[in-house]
């Protein structure tokens, strides 16, 4: 099986040391070839780290709100409600914040801590205690072709995800075959025709196909050239638009007609700027669709990435991936801790 819970270091490009200029040869004679400098392996960590620094600039406003709390001289009832507030503006709502503020003043009571520089420690545990039910690892393999859906509003990058997710998989070496079931959207198979070719993939589409019909001669074509995975990228909707709703049931029910176990992940984009109304998007498509996953993207610069601890609180689907930028590279596995340190920083 294919277990991506972390993406390959990108390879850097082998760079040789400029060669002393050889000894004049006889003509009739031939230089000998020169071997290539060996190129240093470079570290897993080192990407990830490259990754953190990102993460830590996108939610810089976040984190400049939280640190002002714990500048203060003393732990009080002064410092606990203004954490309050700054956890409610960083967007984690009200159920989040309440068991944070109560989880905090416990780890406080119990390490009988008096320093408050040490009470954004003791935060930065009870968000990655929170967030840890949401760290799951996207598994490949179990199934073949294993059928991925993909839904999400207009707007919120979903296209672009698939993208990225696309390229995420095909560097762990696994096939990957889309579907442009996204038949409403004008130049969405265009789009996603991109990133296939990007990628090196095959795609399936139709001029103006049912997306029932596309997704099922894509999971199809899956199963008959022994793909790994079929991602299948629906029209984006709002979960108020009820008979487009109905569409995506539809495409899941087609779906199980072509493979009697699919779709096996049903994954929700949501942008991470769009605050408790990401919540509400959650709650709606999970009841139409039973998510299994969550990617989050827009997380580079104006989100404030407290929605998440909402989402943890509130309804626990995991997070297999965040984004914070446009760049293949900017889609990386969620991890509790590293956002945690990363919210606070």
């Amino acid at each position: 099986m294919f277990s991506f819970f972390r993406k390959k270091p990108p390879t850097p490009d082998p760079v040789a040391p400029t060669p002393a200029l050889p000894e004049p040869l006889p003509a009739a004679a031939e230089a000998e070839p020169v071997p290539p400098a060996p190129v240093a392996a470079v570290p897993l960590e080192a990407p990830r780290r490259s990754w953190m620094d990102k993460l830590k600039v996108g939610l810089r406003k976040t984190g400049s709100s939280l640190a002002t709390v714990f500048t203060g001289t003393q732990i009080d009832d002064a410092l606990y409600e203004d954490l309050e507030t700054a956890l409610l503006m960083a967007d984690s709502g009200v159920k989040a914040t309440e068991f944070l503020l109560a989880d905090l003043k416990r780890r406080v009571k119990e390490t009988r801590t008096t320093d408050p520089a040490a009470v954004k420690g003791l935060l930065a545990d009870a968000i990655a205690d929170l967030l840890k039910p949401l760290q799951k690892t996207l598994v490949i393999g179990e199934h073949k072709p294993t059928v991925v859906m993909v839904a999400g509003v207009n707007g919120a990058g979903k296209t672009t995800s698939i993208g990225k997710l696309t390229r995420h998989l095909a560097s762990e070496g696994a096939t990957v075959l889309l579907a442009a079931a996204d038949t409403f959207r004008a130049a969405a198979r265009e789009q996603l025709a991109v990133w296939a070719d990007r990628n090196t993939v095959e795609i399936i589409t139709q001029q103006g196909g049912d997306p029932a019909a596309v997704s099922f001669d894509a999971v199809t074509a899956g199963k008959s050239r022994g793909r790994d995975v079929v991602l299948v990228d629906t029209a984006g909707r709002l979960p108020t638009q009820l008979h487009l709703m109905e569409e995506l049931r539809k495409i899941k029910r087609v779906v199980q007609k072509a493979d009697a176990t699919a779709p096996h992940e049903v994954l929700l984009v949501i942008d991470g700027n769009t605050g408790q109304n990401a919540l509400m998007q959650v709650r709606a498509f999970d009841e139409a669709l039973g998510l299994t996953g969550l990617i989050i993207t827009k997380l580079d610069g104006t989100a404030k990435g407290g929605v998440i601890c909402a989402i943890a609180r509130e309804k626990p689907i995991p997070v297999y991936f965040i984004g914070v930028g446009e760049k293949l590279e900017d889609l990386e596995t969620f991890n509790a801790r590293e956002f945690a340190q990363a919210l606070l920083a």
